[in-house]
Formats: C-alpha cells, sequence, structure tokens
C-alpha cells in the first residue's frame, strides 16, 4: 500500500521470516543466529517468554522524550508563572490571565491531539513525531522572546499544539514496537519521562530564579529536549505495525526481526500482525469506517474504558497539583517564591520515583488492580487536603490595625479604614484582591500588618525583614498541607498516572489505533483545560478547602468506573485483545459487564480475561 492510501492487499508472510540471517562468520552473529534458533519455552498463560534488549531501550527512550516534553513545561510554567507577575502588574492583578497563561497550551494540546491521531495513521508515527518536536521548539524560542503577555500566550498555543501531538502518537508508537508481555511497562517510560521532565523543570526554576530575565531562560530551554528527539528519531525504524498495514511487509518483519530475537516469536507475531490486516481489510472492503464502526459494541467499550480513564485521570486533580504546587504551597503559608520552589521539586521528585514504581508494577499487578488501589491512596490525600486547608483557614494571624494604619501615606489597606476591627490574615487577603499581610519578623503567628498589595509595599515589607503574603497566610498547619501534597503524589503517580495512557494506547482495533488514541488525548487535553482553568477560580470562589473536596468526589467516582468498566489487559497481545472486545460485546452491556468485573476481580490472578 502507498503511504497515506489507506488501501493494503493481503501477502503471504514474507519468506525471509522463515530463515535465519546470513552471517559473515563473525562469532557474535553466529551467537546471535543460535540464541535465534534455540526453542523457547512457553510462559504458564501459553505465550512465548519475551526478552527485553537494547534496540527496544533505545527506540521506547527516544520516543519517549516527547514525554519529557509535556513534563517539563508542566512543571516550567507553574515556576515561571511566579517571576511573569512579577514582571507584568496585569498579570499579577489578573487570576483570569495567569491561567488562561497556563490553560491555552491546554487548548493548543487540544487541537493538537485530534490532528495527531490521523496524522499518524496518514503519514507515520515517526515523521509525525518529529513535527510535533518542530512546533515545540518554535513556541519555545516565542515565549523565551515575549515581550508581553500575549506573546506568552501565542508561544503556549505553538507548544501546546506539539505537546498534543506527542500525546498521541509516541505512546502509539512505543506499544506497536513492544512484546506484549513489556507493553505496559514500556508505555509507562513515556510517563517516566513525563514525570522526569517535571522534575528537571523545577530544577532549572530552582537554577535560574537569580538570573536577569528568569522566566525567559525557564521557558527557552524547553526547545532543548525537542531537538535532542529530532535527532534521536533520525536513526529510528518506523513501527513495524504501521508499516505492515501500508503494505511495506519486508520493511516491517525486518524492525520486527530486532524486536523479537526468538525466531517462533517472530513468526507468530507476523501471523498474528497479518491476520489482524486482513481482517482490516474486510472490514474497510465492506465500508465500515470509523463513524460507522462507532456503531459496534466492541469500539463503544474500547472508547469507553480508555478515554473515561484519561478523563477521570484530570478530573481527579493531577494536574492542578503538578501546574500550581509552588501556588499551592504559598496558599499554605509559605510566602517565599524559593521556598516554594523547593518544596514543588520535592513533590517532583517523589512523582518521578512513583512512576518508577509503576513500571514495576504495571505488568505484575495488572492495568486495573493498580489504577484501584492508586484512586483509594488519592481520595485518602484529597480529603486530608480538605481538611488541612480548612484548619489553615481558621488558623491565621491578626491583623494589628494601628500598625496597618499609621503607615506611610498610600500603603493603607482600603478594608482597614472600611471595617477596622476583628480582622486576621485570611480576610485581609479575600476581602480584597489590592490588599497583601506584612507578617511579624521573628514568629509569623503574631499581629501582622494588612497593607495595599504592590511590588513597591512589598520590598518595604521586605525592608523591615517581613515575609509578604497574598495567596496564603502563616499557619501551624501548613507542612500538613505538603505531607498531603506528597500523600496524593505518592498514590497517584504508581497507577493513574501510567495506566490510563497504557490502557489508551492498546485497546483500539489497529484500524482505528491513531484517531481512537486521538479522540482519548483529546478528551484528556478538554479534562485537563476545564480543570487547569477553573482550579485558581474555584479556590477563590470557594475555597481550597472546597475545591480539594470536590476532587475527592471525583476520585471516588473514579474508582467505581474503573471497578465496572475496565478490564484487565495485562499481557494480552494486540490481536487478543480484539477477541477480548469481541467476546464481551456479545454480553450486554448491563447486568451482563457488571458479571464480568466481578468475575475478574474474583478470579485468582485477576487475568480471567473473557
Amino acid at each position: 500500500m502507498e503511504q497515506g492510501t489507506g488501501k493494503t492487499k493481503p501477502t503471504e508472510i514474507p519468506p525471509q521470516v522463515h530463515e535465519a540471517d546470513r552471517n559473515d562468520g563473525n562469532p557474535q552473529s553466529l551467537q546471535d543466529d543460535k540464541e535465534a534458533h534455540e526453542p523457547q519455552k512457553p510462559d504458564p498463560s501459553g505465550a512465548f517468554t519475551s526478552k527485553m534488549n537494547a534496540y527496544i531501550w533505545k527506540l521506547s527512550i527516544s520516543a519517549g522524550l516527547g514525554g519529557l516534553l509535556f513534563g517539563y513545561d508542566t512543571g516550567v510554567i507553574s515556576g515561571a508563572l511566579l517571576y511573569i507577575r512579577d514582571d507584568f502588574e496585569s498579570v499579577d492583578k489578573n487570576t483570569s490571565l495567569q491561567e488562561a497563561i497556563v490553560s491555552t497550551a491546554l487548548a493548543g494540546a487540544i487541537v493538537g491531539s485530534a490532528a495527531g491521531g490521523k496524522m499518524s495513521d496518514r503519514f507515520g508515527r515517526k515523521p509525525v513525531i518529529m513535527f510535533s518536536d518542530m512546533i515545540f521548539v518554535v513556541g519555545a524560542a516565542v515565549m523565551a522572546s515575549a515581550v508581553n503577555p500575549e506573546l506568552i500566550i501565542v508561544g503556549r498555543v505553538l507548544v501546546g499544539l506539539g505537546i498534543g501531538i506527542a500525546s498521541v502518537t509516541a505512546p502509539l508508537y512505543i506499544a506497536e514496537a513492544s512484546p506484549a508481555k513489556f507493553r505496559g511497562a514500556l508505555v509507562t517510560m513515556n510517563n517516566l519521562m513525563i514525570t522526569g521532565g517535571q522534575f528537571i523543570s523545577y530544577v532549572i526554576n530552582l537554577a535560574f530564579t537569580k538570573v536577569p530575565g528568569t522566566w525567559r531562560w525557564m521557558l527557552g530551554v524547553a526547545a532543548l529536549p525537542a531537538i535532542v528527539q529530532i535527532v534521536a528519531m533520525l536513526f529510528l525504524p518506523e513501527s513495524p505495525r504501521w508499516l505492515y498495514r501500508c503494505g511495506r511487509k519486508d520493511e516491517s518483519v525486518e524492525v520486527l526481526r530486532h524486536i523479537y530475537t526468538n525466531q517462533q516469536q517472530l513468526d507468530q507475531e507476523v501471523k498474528e500482525l497479518q491476520r489482524s490486516v486482513e481482517d482490516e481489510i474486510v472490514r474497510g472492503e465492506s465500508g465500515l469506517k470509523f463513524r460507522h464502526a462507532l456503531r459496534t459494541r466492541e469500539l463503544r467499550m474500547a472508547l469507553v474504558a480508555g478515554v473515561g480513564l484519561l478523563v477521570f485521570q484530570q478530573f481527579s486533580g493531577i494536574n492542578t497539583v503538578m501546574y500550581y504546587s509552588p501556588s499551592i504551597v504559598e496558599l499554605a503559608g509559605y510566602a517565599s517564591h524559593q521556598t516554594a520552589l523547593l518544596l514543588s521539586l520535592i513533590v517532583s521528585g517523589m512523582n518521578a520515583l512513583g512512576t518508577v514504581a509503576g513500571i514495576i508494577f504495571i505488568d505484575r499487578l495488572g492495568r486495573r488492580r493498580l489504577a484501584m488501589s492508586s484512586l483509594l491512596g488519592v481520595i485518602i490525600a484529597l480529603v486530608i487536603l480538605t481538611v488541612v486547608f480548612h484548619l489553615t483557614n481558621n488558623d491565621s494571624p491578626s491583623v494589628a490595625i494601628g500598625q496597618s494604619i499609621f503607615q506611610r501615606a498610600g500603603f493603607t489597606c482600603p478594608l482597614i479604614l472600611s471595617s477596622p476591627s476583628n480582622l486576621d490574615c485570611v480576610s485581609c487577603l479575600k476581602a480584597s484582591s489590592t490588599c497583601g499581610f506584612c507578617a511579624a519578623p521573628g514568629n509569623e503567628m503574631q499581629p501582622g500588618i494588612c497593607l495595599l498589595s504592590n511590588k513597591t509595599t512589598g520590598d518595604y515589607c521586605g525592608d523591615l525583614s517581613r515575609s509578604w503574603f497574598t495567596r496564603g497566610c502563616p499557619s501551624h498547619f501548613g507542612w500538613l498541607a505538603i505531607l498531603g501534597m506528597a500523600l496524593y503524589i505518592c498514590a497517584f503517580s504508581p497507577g493513574m498516572g501510567p495506566v490510563p495512557w497504557a490502557v489508551n494506547s492498546e485497546v483500539y482495533p489497529l484500524q482505528y489505533r491513531g484517531v481512537s488514541g486521538g479522540i482519548g488525548a483529546t478528551a484528556c487535553w478538554m479534562s485537563n483545560l476545564v480543570v487547569t482553568q477553573s482550579f485558581l477560580s474555584l479556590t477563590k470562589a470557594i475555597g481550597t478547602s472546597y475545591t480539594f473536596l470536590l476532587l475527592s468526589g471525583i476520585a471516588i467516582l473514579a474508582l467505581f468506573f474503573v471497578f465496572f468498566f475496565v478490564p484487565e489487559t495485562k499481557g494480552l497481545s494486540f490481536e487478543e485483545m480484539e477477541r477480548m472486545w469481541a467476546a464481551r460485546a456479545a454480553q450486554r452491556w448491563g447486568r451482563s459487564w457488571v458479571k464480568l468485573q466481578l468475575s475478574d476481580s474474583n478470579s485468582k490472578d485477576g487475568l480471567d480475561h473473557l
């Protein structure tokens, strides 16, 4: 089939699959040839065991650099926003503009992910990944050179386009080039890159806190991993399954030969791939396009599981913690930007370590069990954060009215003149966005001064050796908020971090994998946009405590969703997964579906797929 035509002619399995590679007498080649022909014992499930090799690692890590871009952008904007607010007063005074700077990248990602699936199906996974990198580099350059908030937003949109395209294509590329036994772990490598990128971004944020043009350096450095990935992808092959589907079978088999070094495995993989493509041809000749395929129960069930997981991943609050972690730290009563960034760095490091745990356990415990245990921990952490922020609201220092009134001319907060009694830090900050709290020196829980909030009064407060609070107030319980955030990350990162992306990359039929993955990623980015665009506004409207309470309620719904709608896919080949959906589609959506899930849960090893 010609690239992009969408038609495939069935052919026999290429003859070179059935014979060993010729070697030139090189001892290493002879050894490789010997190993390839050694009979391999099946594992308990009946499938041949696979071995990881350097080729698979190189492919997965290089393609996973797209996740590093996503993670770096997520983390870096949370720190850069603190300094963008210092440079642009219009941003500092406008919560909606702050949310726009963060969330416009998500708007770009929605468009990118919607287009990325179709692009990768038509042009191939590899060139589309490289194209997303090029867009990202341009966006990073625009942000670093921006002279006003509007240009920052333009750069954020471009960066988002690149991230959105990569978020669909990179997991597909890795999944389609991975042995079934290790597919979950290798797709989770993309998530490790995301969390690693977030950790690196906080290190960069801290490194540039004292450098002129702080936020410009933070945002501009983002171009480097994109350039590295462009170079790395030049030396990698196209997805073998995409090649086979396009009729380029010899090229596909050559790539698969590097992945499946055992001849029996290679034969089995090519046979299954041929059968899958032939089934696709039958459906294509029947005129079964995607819009018609949506009428089939098995595709709808797969979309419910894949898309639903990604939506609940976002609405359980992860990116409110990652995008706004420095702001949350400040809300918990830590005034220093550097302290906020340092504590956020620790949280981000825990996120990366948790993802490593996900790599270890996703193919051992299974996707479903890991997601459910993760959500239980997330619910507990969000309840803790709800309680802690409720306590901090009732534990802030009072306002010293006399000191607040008799400050320099023009420094007095209007609230002091209109309501001069029974004021504390919380009422000072909440009553008017134009006021800040200058804490007492030494012991911040002693009465402080409520002043008009601007850069001049902030510097004046610093000159008095006092801490300047504009987002949160000092509290005895602030450290508990950090503990709650850490617990949230420990629970989320091994399970609900990698599982939705792993499931979304593997549950769809080959013919619709790109477009279905695009639907999932688009839904994910739209959910992300809603959450991040509304988080600061929600904390202002209903308070931080009730915002986290709302997120905990959504996490409870997510737990029930996983139990009832997400089957276990651990260890299944793509072709076995299609047969699983066909078997499940033969059951009715209602009681039979619940019965199947209960059967999965009660089976000895959780692998009673059918």
